[in-house]
């Protein structure tokens, strides 16, 4: 019994242990997806005229295949704030579409750079397009420059920023965390607890028995009332 007992505490002390490490590596990983979230949430509410950024980085979701095949319907692509000045030919460029109602942003690359009486302008085109855009785009609308893409996780981040989303992605996975957490450092303090009450009860059954006599052999008071007068 001892035996299975030694075999069996190991495992379950691995078993633990892994766990707490996935927990710790969720925890690790849904805490800043929350924070920037939200950070995002908050900032286009705040400054509605603006792409919210973090730390000049812009996550955008793209809607259309205009930048087919570089960029996909559904992808998420990270965006950099730029000088405008720096923008040249064959760059891929985020924008207040001109054409637009003001807000809408456009990720289009630049097929040509103007400069025309000292204003500076862009004359942009989606990859999957045939014809460049309507109009040039001035340095002002200029949002960023493309750094790179996350395939399909545009419209995980479209759920993800909605209520439901958050109860289900980020808030739920966090309460199970800790909830489980919780569970599992209760029953290791009352695990903890049975095993030295067993410890202190073994000791106990220890010293009762050294402190008494032997069996079949007779103390010495009894020794000395069986003697002759």
């Amino acid at each position: 019994m001892s035996t299975n007992k030694q075999r069996q505490v190991p495992a379950k002390g691995t078993r633990h242990r892994a766990l707490t490490v996935v927990g710790v590596v969720l925890c690790i990983i849904l805490i800043p997806v929350l924070a920037i979230n939200i950070t995002l949430i908050v900032k286009s509410y705040i400054h509605d005229e603006e792409v919210p950024s973090v730390g000049g980085y812009l996550p955008m979701i793209v809607m259309t295949d205009s930048m087919y095949p570089q960029i996909h319907s559904g992808d998420l692509i990270i965006c950099r704030t730029t000088d405008a000045q720096t923008v040249k030919k064959g760059d891929v460029i985020a924008f207040f579409d001109p054409a637009g109602n003001g807000s809408s942003v456009v990720t289009h690359r630049v097929v040509k750079v103007v400069k025309k009486d000292g204003a500076l302008s862009f004359r942009t085109r989606g990859d999957a397009n045939n014809t460049a855009d309507a109009e040039l785009v001035p340095a002002e609308n200029l949002v960023g420059t493309y750094v790179k893409r996350i395939p399909g996780a545009g419209n995980a981040a479209m759920f993800l920023q909605t209520v439901p989303g958050l109860i289900v992605c980020v808030i739920l996975p966090l309460i199970l965390l800790i909830g489980y957490d919780f569970i599992r450092r209760r029953r290791y303090e009352k695990k903890k607890a049975q095993d030295t009450d067993a410890l202190l009860a073994e000791l106990q059954a220890l010293r009762e028995e050294k402190s008494s006599p032997p069996p079949g052999k007779s103390g010495p008071e009894n020794r000395a009332s069986g003697r002759k007068s």
